[in-house]
């Protein structure tokens, strides 16, 4: 039981960022790294702002409307 909520206890940040819908770039980073090796890793920057234009219709991360 404790390995169990220490694993949980571990993927916390993850959840809470999947919960109110915020990718996790440091997962991106991973992933690229794992799946995609010859491929160039976004900056953070660059990740969030690809992300809020996908969401949001953002234009270089500025939002341009409120639903």
């Amino acid at each position: 039981m404790r390995a169990w909520l220490k694993n949980a206890w571990s993927y916390r940040k993850q959840f809470i960022s999947l919960l109110v819908g915020v990718p996790c770039y440091e997962t991106y980073v991973e992933h690229m790294k794992e799946k995609h090796p010859g491929e160039p890793i976004k900056s953070r920057k660059e990740f969030f702002c690809e992300f809020l234009e996908e969401r949001y219709n953002a234009k270089g991360g500025n939002i341009s409307r409120c639903c």
